[in-house]
């Protein structure tokens, strides 16, 4: 498997199969009973616009290949465990149990939590945050996807809240997200954080592009969200998807005919 040569990551496992992904590994500190990873575009089995690696299916691309690559995701977690897949819907609700019926029918979620090794947690992205936790303890993990509005409508507050630890116990991640230089928005989105945090504010500034609207810096947002709650230990951050079309897929960049990375973590 191809290593990942940014800071923020460390060679990821030998490949068990020719056509396994490029991942990336999160540089943080914890525990070893913790893994994690995301998935890249660089190496895999899909072709033309969602080539190479792209386990979210999309109209237009191969089933197959897309049924192959969430196969090679499960071989990269291994022991045979079960991946919690979600529809995300841009919202904050957490799954905090995967049954048979979750399983089969994945929940409308837009993030996950595991206490056992019953499961993998797993969000897809193309330009939204995912962001990883864990406790310190190495006992309790999650994931979740904040796009804008997730993050506004409070879902790393809820992905917290889920693990149940205190602050000072939580790690956190931030995984490939579009940057602020790319992440153009309307009004609208700098007055829903600001309402809530004023000072959100300090993550827009103005667009050099349209009048009225801003340069948004989801990075910086989730980051004030995670500080407002204690949590002090948070890595990561220093990706753009829009930027790199060689490792990243992009929702804006590619007008919405992309794939997606996985973001995955898991109890070993």
């Amino acid at each position: 498997m191809p290593a990942d040569t940014h800071p923020d990551a460390t060679p990821a496992p030998t490949p068990l199969a020719a056509d396994a992904p490029t991942l990336i590994v999160p540089d943080w500190v914890a525990p070893s009973t913790v893994g994690a990873f995301v998935t890249t575009r660089e190496t895999g089995p899909s072709r033309g616009d969602f080539a190479a690696f792209n386990p979210k299916g999309f109209k237009g691309d191969d089933p197959a290949s897309v049924a192959r690559c969430r196969e090679l995701i499960g071989e990269a977690v291994g022991d045979d465990r079960p991946l919690a897949w979600l529809k995300q819907v841009h919202g904050a609700r957490v799954i905090r149990h995967y049954g048979k019926q979750e399983l089969e029918t994945p929940p409308e979620a837009d993030a996950a939590v595991a206490f056992d090794r019953g499961h993998a947690c797993v969000v897809l992205t193309a330009d939204c945050l995912p962001v990883f936790f864990c406790d310190r303890a190495g006992t309790r993990v999650g994931v979740a996807h904040a796009g804008w509005r997730g993050l506004a409508g409070g879902v790393l507050e809820a992905t917290v809240a889920a693990l149940g630890v205190e602050p000072d116990d939580i790690l956190a991640w931030f995984g490939p997200a579009i940057s602020n230089a790319q992440f153009e928005v309307g009004p609208e989105v700098l007055e829903a954080f600001a309402a809530f945090q004023p000072e959100a504010k300090s993550a827009f500034e103005p667009s050099p592009y349209r009048l009225g609207h801003y340069m948004g810096d989801i990075y910086k947002l989730a980051r004030l969200r995670l500080e407002r709650l204690g949590i002090s230990s948070i890595g990561g951050g220093h990706f753009c998807t829009a930027c790199d079309d060689k490792r990243f897929y992009s929702y804006r960049r590619d007008n919405g005919r992309t794939g997606h990375m996985a973001s995955v973590i898991w109890l070993r």
